[in-house]
């Protein structure tokens, strides 16, 4: 392009004179997790809204990723891919050395660190990555340390291999890939590579000037390119040389590009301080303060990786995404689940918008009512959406209601939550009997009559799209709902039950059905080697060839983790409710529950170490952290808070097992290294079932429920964000005595608290003027001040 020149020129003017600093100086007091030496051979994510980095902790840049086989690693800024990696290079007058495998590695809530120990060299060097909020750019840093006592000179050669490329599903919107072309300019002293047949560009440089450039052919496969720059480095003793790399992008325009470039190198500082205050702010609120500092350490971690996952593409929209790396778009499902512990832990913007996303896609895609399931980032939807997809946003959409209070976004929504369950009700349940037909969380071929959380799910949606149509003043639809509601939540108990596996079913359908479901399930469980499994599917197969019907019927056969939807929801009979959570205790290993239960073996009490994955990317035999979630909340809804705690126990074994400062999606180190419903599994059981907050924003209200495990003898939840309020509680239990403190910064509000089990009030300390108090099963405080301060004592 005949501009570059003076596109350049100008570049050169307005940045020669970038910001330098030390990475170190700005994370001091800075919490961080150092990674473990056998999983460095495993990625690592940096993280940013607009651009990421994905590589291997030591260092290295593998090609790896399913989703677009070996190419969900390296520099992303969606919808298109920027760069494969980078690598360093060291040379002296006899020898060169590449930087290709870290010694250590370490992680920072914003930052990451890799280590080299070049010991024959006395050198040892960092490289530490850092992603600005809201710039299509990514810093890379070396602080090069001379350990001896002689001046040591050497060439630094930083060499970028670009692959400019589109996102999944890119040929749909006819983004082809051409091949790369990189531009070098001794005037600003930058490669820039343009995608031929595209407006795509990347472009990197340092801040300091180079001594030779060079380009190369790419050592990936793809259309990218390699282009280098080589600097003097000259270290005095016991020095240190400090030199930073900038790498800018843009799918729109080499101006872009270059003036992204511009922005991060004259704006380092202050970017890097604004997101170190931003991640603080995260980590106060609803922050968690308990015995176990394991958890409470990946309470806080789980909060910082909420802000990794957010993706912002301004052409189509703003949203969490599912998982890093092979997952980094939109899902209807993962949203429904994760927003609502996003809300637990005030991180309320990016629900708002990630909502709209789904809705206004949903909307085009679909028109009526159906949520979708998955869009890439150039806005294809892959699939319009599961069953089960549909009344989960209903009830995130009530959910939300209660922390925000707000009536127009009530009324925003609510047409889509019509449509949508007039489309479950008229186009999915042919028989009429209130079940909806098709897939829901479990993607096992064949599952799709039906299903066990479809069921109640949608009857959680329809008693939620009541309780929203009342608020909204509409009494008539509101009954329609509510008598719907009412009437699943009878069927699924009389119809779901299995007496003889003490369960809820996997389904409900034909003996054909589960016939063929049977056949496949044993071939299944025969090649995990799982014995117990084939003999009992065998025995139900007998039975149903024994014992045939004319007419759908329930049938347990995987033991899939669903069937504890019916506790999440908390629509099981009480004493069904007892029986199945004694079943689903057989289906865990010490990081958790098995999605599929015949996957289980007589080692899964015991078996501890890595999940061994097939070589294609599977979901057989995984202990996933969703169903484990689903379970600590179910073991809440029926008054087991020691369980609960029991299976966020297990979900913290994998908190930093291979990533550290992370969760990965199968325990303990498979498939995404970090996964957004994780905060769903921790926010909801801790903030709103432990502590047991429950707001009530429209009538400025929060009710305090506490059902503290007995391990946690102090506690205290602190800033928990309540529409225009804010909450924190400290709980202490000595003896036969327990203190409760609760504090809200809005005395216009209604604070309600009801007892723990088996206390009794025996003084109080309620501070301010006008405040009225009720003494019975439940403590109702309308107070003017900001404080209420209780001790109970345990009841004889």
């Amino acid at each position: 392009m005949n501009r570059l020149p003076l596109l350049f020129a100008i570049l050169f003017i307005a940045c020669s004179h970038p910001e330098k600093t030390d990475f170190r100086s700005f994370v001091a007091e800075t919490s961080s997790i150092i990674g473990k030496s056998n999983y460095l051979n495993s990625p690592f994510l940096t993280a940013g809204d607009r651009v990421y980095l994905v590589g291997h902790q030591d260092g290295t840049f593998p090609e790896l990723g399913w989703h677009i086989k070996g190419e969900m690693g390296g520099i992303w800024n969606h919808p298109i891919k920027l760069m494969d990696g980078f690598d360093v290079e060291l040379t002296w007058a006899d020898k060169t050395l590449r930087l290709n495998h870290a010694d250590t590695f370490v992680n920072y809530p914003f930052a990451n660190k890799h280590g080299y120990a070049l010991k024959d060299q006395n050198l040892h060097i960092e490289r530490w990555q850092f992603v600005p909020d809201g710039k299509e750019g990514i810093v890379v840093q070396y602080l090069l340390t001379n350990s001896s006592t002689a001046k040591q000179d050497f060439n630094l050669t930083f060499t970028g291999h670009s692959d400019l490329r589109p996102t999944w599903l890119g040929e749909q919107t006819n983004m082809m890939d051409g091949k790369d072309k990189a531009i070098y300019n001794p005037e600003s002293d930058l490669w820039l590579v343009k995608d031929s047949i595209n407006t795509w560009y990347t472009l990197f440089g340092a801040d300091q000037t180079s001594i030779d450039h060079q380009g190369s052919t790419t050592p990936y496969s793809g259309k990218g390119t390699s282009a280098s720059l080589s600097y003097p480095i000259s270290i005095p003793p016991k020095g240190t040389k400090v030199i930073s790399f900038t790498i800018a992008g843009s799918y729109a325009s080499d101006e872009a590009a270059l003036t992204t470039f511009q922005s991060i190198q004259r704006n380092l500082i202050s970017d890097f301080n604004e997101k170190k205050l931003r991640y603080e702010k995260l980590a106060n609120q609803s922050k968690l303060t308990i015995p176990d500092k394991h958890m409470q350490e990946a309470f806080e971690w789980l909060k910082y990786n909420c802000d990794w996952l957010i993706r912002s593409v301004p052409e189509i929209g703003t949203g969490i995404t599912a998982g890093m790396p092979d997952y980094p778009w939109w899902f209807g499902v993962d949203s429904e689940y994760a927003l609502k512990g996003y809300m637990a832990i005030g991180h309320k913007e990016v629900v708002y918008k990630t909502i709209q996303l789904l809705d206004s896609m949903s909307n085009v895609v679909n028109g009526n009512g159906r949520i979708i399931h998955e869009m890439s980032t150039n806005g294809v939807v892959f699939n319009k959406g599961n069953i089960n997809e549909t009344p989960q946003f209903a009830s995130l959409i009530w959910e939300v209601y209660q922390w925000n209070g707000d009536r127009i976004f009530l009324e925003k929504y609510f047409p889509t939550i019509k449509k949508g369950l007039r489309w479950l009700m008229t186009e999915n349940d042919a028989n009429k009997n209130l079940f909806p037909d098709g897939f829901g969380m479990m993607e096992i071929h064949g599952l799709n009559s039906e299903m066990i959380d479809v069921a109640a799910y949608t009857q959680r949606a329809f008693d939620d799209a009541a309780k929203i149509a009342r608020e909204l003043g509409d009494p008539t639809i509101a009954a329609s709902y509510q008598e719907i509601a009412n009437n699943l939540k009878i069927k699924i108990n009389q119809e779901f039950w299995s007496e003889e596996f003490n369960s809820y079913a996997d389904f409900i359908g034909t003996d054909k059905q589960a016939l063929k479901l049977i056949d496949d399930a044993i071939v299944r469980a025969d090649t995990l080697n799982k014995p117990w499994a084939v003999a009992e599917l065998n025995q139900t197969k007998s039975s149903i060839l024994k014992n045939p019907s004319s007419k759908p019927r329930p049938f347990v056969l995987y033991h899939n983790w669903v069937v504890n939807t019916p506790m999440e929801m908390k629509i099981a009979d009480e004493e069904k409710a007892a029986r199945a959570l004694v079943t689903a205790e057989k289906f865990v290993n010490p990081f958790g529950v098995f999605v599929t239960g015949i996957d289980r073996d007589e080692s899964a009490g015991s078996d501890d170490g890595s999940f061994k994955g097939s070589k294609v990317f599977s979901y057989t035999g995984a202990v996933m952290t969703l169903p484990t979630g689903v379970l600590a909340v179910a073991e809440n809804n029926y008054g087991h808070p020691d369980k609960a705690l029991n299976y966020l126990k297990k979900m913290s074994r994998t908190f930093s097992y291979a990533l550290p400062g992370s969760m990965y999606e199968v325990s303990p180190d498979y498939g995404m290294t970090t996964q957004a419903w994780n905060i769903y599994s921790f926010a909801v059981p801790i903030v709103q079932q432990f502590f047991g907050v429950t707001p009530d924003a429209a009538q400025k209200k929060v009710l305090i429920k506490l059902q503290m495990p007995t391990e946690w003898n102090e506690a205290s939840l602190e800033h928990v964000a309540v529409a225009d309020n804010e909450v924190s509680i400290f709980f202490k239990r000595s003896g036969n005595q327990i203190s409760l403190k609760v504090t809200q910064q809005n005395p216009d509000w209604t604070l309600e608290l009801i007892l723990p089990k088996g206390t009794k009030p025996d003084y109080k300390i309620i501070l301010g003027k006008g405040d009225s108090i009720e003494i019975d099963s439940r403590l109702k405080f309308t107070s003017a001040s900001k404080v209420v301060e209780l001790t109970l004592m345990l009841k004889d």
